[in-house]
């Protein structure tokens, strides 16, 4: 800095300078400070020091339950996959340093795509190095500009990036509203390319869509569909292929995207077709071609688990005994839940505010049980969330243990 030129004291800018590009972001900072400002623990900085099993790690220096990682089989710390992981470790090093086009394609990575072939019994698979990624790579590459996207309006974040890189007019409907979508579709003008994008289990409530219905919509327009089975592939489903799969729609589906990083229980994210020119995608996918690929070790996880996953009943049949335990228990309890009857491994249990919910969230973390703190903007209707994501390797007993957690904590808060 010049001699005799003072540096200003506040954020605010000076004639002739540009605004703070942070000023967006204060009244986040203000509503931050004024949670923490009271002693609050962060409920988005917790630090896992060890993690012991599927549901359990030292969080905060507390032994903790872990019911908020969407750790749904519980695929972390089985032997198989993690012994998978140390050869490849071994064999082929940390990195593959290179994009999936050049030199980071390896024998693993065809491997983890043929593994998937095989799970979802289509003819093509395409890994990308998170499951954000896949979503964004696959809708902005296949709807651009003059195309039309169709999305339910509580898509997650990565299909509307998705939507937005690509370019294409997005049309939403109400959320899981087949007549809405019906209306939207009939407006596209005649010969416009037309994407449908679903869900099968939507994150922030647990709640299925009715995907048998609004394919069947999609397809009367000439639409193609994209179903995100993020949080329901490897647990919804006879074979765990997700809800397209348990409403015997699979087959109508164009496209399905997922992601490593819930019941495979790793990182990554994927996408499998049956379309004939889907290996097209491999040259024109941005996200996939200008990203390094997954180390070795990650994709013979991967391959590992899914190939485990295809005979996952017991698992599935026990994580859905969970499901029903918790939400029936809570329900008894007095809290209010995101779904009548449970629909999925997650149950969302809504709090009154933000603030009673932050209180919450820490109550229970006291008492020795992690779950995630949704908040707005991000959660319908700017409610506050505590999601509840189940796990297949939860003990009967965990269960029961977790549902006196929220009761004590609920009565210390003054929420039940």
């Amino acid at each position: 800095m010049s001699e005799g030129i003072d540096e200003p004291d506040r954020p605010e800018a000076r004639a002739g300078e540009g605004r703070d590009l942070f000023s967006k972001f204060d009244d986040l900072i203000a509503m931050r400070e004024g949670l923490l400002s009271t002693g609050q623990e962060d409920p988005f900085n917790l630090v896992m020091e060890k993690v012991l099993s599927p549901t359990r790690a030292i969080c905060n220096g507390r032994d903790t339950i872990l019911l908020g990682t969407y750790n749904y089989m519980g695929m972390t710390f089985d032997e198989d996959v993690i012994a998978a992981g140390k050869q490849a470790l071994e064999d082929y090093g940390s990195g593959t340093t290179g994009s999936r086009v050049l030199n980071g394609t390896y024998s693993g990575h065809k491997a983890c795509e043929e593994a998937l072939k095989e799970f979802y019994g289509m003819g093509h698979a395409m890994v990308f190095s998170t499951g954000y990624q896949a979503n964004l790579g696959i809708i902005s590459t296949i709807a651009g500009k003059g195309d039309y996207i169709v999305l339910d309006i509580d898509s997650h974040a990565s299909i509307w990036d998705g939507c937005a890189m690509g370019n294409a007019e997005v049309v939403p409907f109400k959320h899981n509203d087949i007549e809405a979508m019906d209306k939207r579709l009939g407006r596209i003008p005649e010969g416009a390319g037309k994407l449908v994008v679903l869900e099968g289990v939507y994150s922030m409530l647990g709640d299925i869509a009715p995907l048998k219905e609004m394919i069947a919509v999609a397809k009367k327009h000439g639409a193609m569909v994209l179903v995100d089975e993020a949080h329901s592939m490897g647990f919804i489903g006879e074979h765990g292929r997700g809800v397209a799969e348990d409403q015997g729609c699979l087959d109508d589906v164009d496209f399905v995207i997922g992601t490593f990083s819930k019941s495979v229980g790793t990182v990554g994210g994927f996408c499998v077709s049956n379309h004939p020119k889907f290996e097209i995608m491999r040259l024109v996918c941005r996200p996939y071609v200008f990203t390094a690929s997954l180390p070795p070790s990650v994709v013979a996880t991967a391959a590992t688990s899914i190939r485990k996953l295809m005979h996952g009943s017991n698992k599935r049949a026990h994580l859905w005994e969970n499901s029903k335990r918790l939400h029936q228990g809570l329900t008894g309890l007095g809290f209010e839940l995101g779904t009548k009857e449970p629909q999925s491994a997650i149950v969302a249990v809504i709090m009154p505010d933000l603030e009673r919910g932050a209180a919450m969230w820490e109550a229970l973390l006291k008492e020795g049980l992690y779950v995630n703190l949704a908040r707005p903007p991000a959660t319908p209707a700017n409610m506050t969330l505590l999601r509840c994501s189940l796990c297949a390797e939860h003990s009967a007993e965990e269960v029961e243990t977790i549902l006196g957690m929220f009761e004590r904590a609920g009565k210390a808060v003054g929420i039940v």
